[in-house]
């Protein structure tokens, strides 16, 4: 990152902890080169969070996805330490229950599929063949999907050179609460100051109406140059102080509620997620270390509270450790995720159910492009404008994917389901869908998040099939076709038979000391 060029700014103030508030203060820390000497912060920047004991956190068992790894990198973090500090488990995948017809289940693995052939890509020699119905499902072709389903895990070992063993991608499951905890002990050895206190005022500047400060309850003001607002839902600087406005996208994503338990440990925790739809709506499955993390996420306009939840809790895999806590949110965004000297991230910026755990990789990727737009104090309106452009499209890109989940479906038991699959969805969706259906083509559309063989396996998993195949997939005679699917199947196989299971590979790497008295988020 260059030296900002104009006058510098020095101070940063980021409102709310939580998952979202101590991402971004541990990022900053690190990357901006703060410290803590003898006499308190040091560096060029001085960065502080206030928080308040007062106001809970919306975060239960979290999900993400393999890219949180590059965040776990910068900040050269352990991977065991954090998965023991966090009562963290391995995750491959996202298993998908009833989605496409009721009794059906298909999986969203991580990684790559197959190994490169010729001309075209894997997914086109595979289309070919299972149209002729001489090739297995794609999960045959996945190590990832393989090893979930199997109980298996190990990270990827890159002295495998060519081997699937090599290829392995993985990311976590972990306790959000008790991550936010240890990236605050991580922020604070690195000079970060933590303001305890309600934030009763936001006072704006006369002249240009950036933020100046902000009052807590006993009077005391903190004042900076930049402002971050993680506080949450209710954006008490981006839309209480800043009145920046919220795109509402319930009309493609109707589902506005969520109830969350926790229940007891899975003996054997799986080393992935489960998402499973019931009539109006889904549950999810988070299997931690110490408890199993589950919520239902639900259209209010379909269902109630009340059996909402009772189907929550009849579908559980053990004891509910706790009452469900209810959530109530709207799909969509912030018109702009950077407004005057204020930008929003985590829920503040935005809402996208948890359907394919991105809420963490949301909070990563604008912590990345802040670093990217770095501002001065003149707050150039030009990159003001093109990070908003770039959130933008990544979020739109997101809510296209998920769309596509409840769109995609054969489901007309209830009227939630009829709603979906038949409502009018964005063109971008629609345009993929129809290359698809075409020849089976699926096109990255400028490094948007989930890439081919993540819409592969969606679209494939709900029973969309191609009409077609690409024709250069011809070139490769039939037999021998036949033979090169067979030799990825079987590799795959065999390394997932020399695997550990999942819950060995914990116990010998990371498993978290036990403990009797569980987290504040779940009592």
């Amino acid at each position: 990152m260059q030296a900002p060029t104009g006058p510098a700014l020095r101070d940063i103030v980021v409102v709310g902890g939580g998952t979202a508030g101590w991402m971004t203060a541990a990022a900053l820390a690190k990357v901006l080169k703060c410290g803590r000497g003898p006499d308190g912060p040091t560096g060029p920047y001085r960065i502080s969070v206030v928080e308040s004991d007062e106001i809970g956190i919306v975060g239960v068992g979290e999900a993400t996805i393999p890219m949180i790894q590059l965040y776990n990198r910068v900040l050269e973090i352990d991977e065991n330490e954090f998965m023991r500090r966090t009562q963290a488990t391995f995750k491959l995948g996202i298993e998908f229950v009833d989605w496409g017809r009721i009794g059906e289940r298909y999986m969203h693995g991580f990684g790559r599929f197959g190994q490169d052939l010729a001309t075209v890509g894997f997914d086109q020699y595979w289309q070919k063949m299972h149209r002729a119905g001489l090739a297995g499902d794609l999960e045959q072709y996945s190590i990832n999907r393989r090893a979930a389903l199997a109980g298996k895990f190990m990270r990827a070992d890159p002295k495998m050179g060519n081997s699937p063993l090599a290829e392995i991608a993985h990311a976590f499951h972990f306790d959000a609460s008790l991550y936010a905890r240890y990236l605050r002990d991580y922020a604070e050895q690195r000079g970060v100051t933590r303001h305890e206190g309600r934030i009763v005022d936001v006072l704006l500047r006369a002249a240009d109406g950036h933020i100046d400060s902000v009052r807590l309850a006993d009077g005391r003001s903190i004042g900076g140059q930049l402002f971050i607002d993680c506080s949450g839902f209710r954006g008490l600087l981006i839309e209480q102080a800043l009145k920046t406005g919220y795109e509402d996208w319930s009309h493609w994503l109707p589902c506005d509620r969520a109830l969350a338990v926790p229940s007891e440990a899975l003996a054997e925790p799986p080393p992935y997620t489960r998402a499973s739809a019931h009539g109006a709506g889904w549950q999810w499955r988070i299997p931690l270390q110490h408890r199993t993390g589950n919520g239902h996420v639900y259209a209010s306009a379909h269902l109630g509270d009340d059996e909402a939840a009772a189907i929550l809790l009849r579908h559980l895999e053990g004891r509910a450790l706790a009452e469900p806590r209810l959530l109530k949110f709207v799909t969509g965004m912030r018109r702009l995720a950077w407004n005057r000297n204020c930008i929003a991230i985590g829920l503040s910026g935005g809402f996208i159910e948890p359907l394919e755990s991105t809420s963490i990789h949301l909070i990563q990727s604008t912590i990345a492009r802040l670093l990217t737009f770095f501002p001065d104090r003149e707050f150039r309106s030009t990159d003001i404008a093109e990070f908003n452009r770039q959130t933008r499209f990544e979020f739109e890109r997101i809510r296209d994917f998920l769309i596509l989940h409840y769109h995609l479906t054969e489901r007309d038991d209830t009227p939630f389901w009829r709603q979906c699959r038949t409502m009018t969805i964005p063109e971008a969706l629609q345009h993929k869908l129809e290359l698809y259906r075409s020849c089976g083509r699926i096109f990255r559309d400028n490094n948007e998040l989930f890439a081919e063989v993540g819409w592969l396996q969606v679209m494939h998993g709900q029973g969309l099939r191609p009409a077609g195949h690409h024709p250069l997939a011809d070139l490769i005679p039939e037999a021998e076709t036949a033979e090169y699917l067979d030799g990825i199947r079987g590799v795959i196989a065999q390394c997932v038979d020399i695997m550990p299971t999942h819950a060995d590979y914990i116990r010998q790497h990371c498993l978290a000391p036990t403990t009797d008295r569980m987290p504040e988020n779940v009592r």
